[in-house]
């Protein structure tokens, strides 16, 4: 199971309206159905974005950030400098998750803000196996940016790294 371009969108259209948004305005919205949707705020929730069902729709109980998942692929001596581009362009890495075809979504929150907090997370790895390893390198980061603009460059210095999936 991989995040969909209509699962990120749903994740930004959370973010950035002020009311809850129903699941038939959703499927409306995307031209498929509400069960579709459904679906999909199934697959967030399972990868920790943190939907809120209300009577009124879905919302995102957020801090003022945006949230991003990001499909990442790329060699185990890549690491320190992915993590490193992500934070050097305004991104917080909330976590690192696979979804592994027998035992589901592996997770692990990392919280990393800084170059420092990068260089303790590597150091910490050397005695153990990247997660990526166990699904052919493919992986996924939740990232929170200020902003639109943020998200934007961390994106494309990824996609010029060769490490977004």
């Amino acid at each position: 199971m991989k995040i969909s371009d209509r699962q990120n969108q749903i994740i930004k259209i959370l973010q950035e309206e002020e009311y809850p948004q129903s699941g038939q305005a959703l499927a409306q919205r995307f031209g498929v159905s509400r069960q579709i949707i459904v679906k999909d705020i199934g697959v967030l929730k399972a990868f920790g974005i943190n939907i809120i069902s209300t009577n009124r729709g879905y919302k995102i109980d957020g801090e003022g950030s945006l949230t991003y998942i990001l499909e990442s692929r790329h060699e185990d001596k890549d690491i320190r400098d992915e993590l490193n581009t992500i934070v050097d362009n305004g991104g917080i890495i909330v976590d690192v998750f696979i979804n592994h075809p027998v035992y589901g979504v592996i997770k692990k929150d990392l919280d990393i803000h800084s170059r420092t907090g990068v260089t303790n997370f590597v150091k910490n790895m050397t005695s153990s196996i990247p997660l990526k390893n166990l699904t052919e390198g493919i992986h996924y980061h939740t990232i929170k940016v200020k902003n639109q603009e943020d998200f934007d460059k961390i994106k494309e210095s990824l996609e010029e790294k060769g490490y977004l999936k």
